[in-house]
């Protein structure tokens, strides 16, 4: 009786270890391989499947483009203090953009950025692109996708008139230059003079308001930015000769190539009927000659 019966154990266990492993297997079954095995990190991703929505759909199928723009940049992009109205040059050519993808330069919205949160805002989808005195940097294309050129600018130094400072060359040891968090021009004065001391500020206006405090000496950003600031206190002066090249683009969110290749019809549009020049002499001057 013994025997049978031991017989019969070894007959349900056999049974039962072969059902573990028909419910493991491949066939019919999830795969039993770990999160982070090869096997597993190979399988396509699902994030977003091929065939899915791009920006492009999205921006047509809710009727509006959602752009990151300056509101403290003066010629730019500058909040109106009075009306509320967000103003400048980067703003004309949001708008225009609008009305070259929906037909209609209203169907947009306008949000605040700033040189460090432009990015992390575009990542995050609360933007649909960024249209914000961006400088084209080699780095910068590792994490998002650009249009083409739309305007050139080049960094300078802002000063007291009267300063001793009169290019990026008296710009020493000792001395207090005032800068934006997020912005190239920070590297790029750090290159330039190694030895002084940059103080960095959350945004234009901030650096501006330390520059007019006198908690720095000189300020330094895109000469472009710094005429508007000049514009808003004649005691100020933009010195020099500009010490590098800032070509600034549209920034999209990577692989989002589709609303690139858009943007960058409308650009070539805009060019091409005239309305890239009325734009830019409303708020710059006279449009350079190519």
């Amino acid at each position: 009786m013994m025997s049978k019966k031991w017989n019969f154990m070894f007959m349900l266990i056999a049974i039962f270890a072969l059902a573990g492993c028909a419910s493991n297997g491949t066939k019919g079954g999830a795969s039993s391989a770990p999160a982070n095995s090869p096997a597993a990190s190979s399988a396509p991703s699902t994030a977003k499947p091929a065939g899915g929505a791009t920006v492009l759909d999205e921006i047509k199928s809710r009727g509006k483009v959602v752009v990151g723009v300056k509101f403290d940049t003066k010629l730019f992009g500058l909040k109106n203090p009075t009306g509320g109205e967000v103003e400048g040059f980067d703003i004309d050519i949001a708008k225009a953009l609008a009305k070259e993808i929906l037909g209609d330069e209203k169907k947009i919205e306008l949000k605040e950025v700033t040189s460090k949160t432009r990015i992390p805002m575009l990542d995050n989808k609360e933007i649909d692109m960024i249209v914000a005195t961006m400088t084209i940097t080699e780095e910068r294309k590792k994490q998002v996708e650009f249009s083409d050129v739309y305007f050139k600018a080049g960094q300078s130094l802002l000063v007291k008139k009267g300063s001793p400072i009169k290019s990026v060359a008296d710009v020493k040891k000792g001395t207090k230059v005032l800068a934006v968090k997020g912005a190239t021009s920070v590297a790029n004065i750090k290159a330039k003079s190694p030895d002084a001391t940059i103080l960095e500020f959350d945004n234009y206006q901030d650096a501006f308001s330390a520059l007019k405090a006198g908690q720095g000496d000189t300020l330094t950003t895109d000469n472009a930015i710094l005429y508007g600031m000049m514009e808003q206190d004649k005691n100020f002066e933009v010195v020099g000769e500009p010490f590098t090249d800032e070509p600034y683009g549209i920034a999209i969110k990577k692989g989002e190539t589709t609303l690139q290749a858009a943007v960058n019809d409308a650009l070539k549009k805009l060019e091409s009927s005239g309305q890239y020049t009325k734009i830019y002499e409303k708020w710059i001057g006279k449009a350079p000659t190519k």
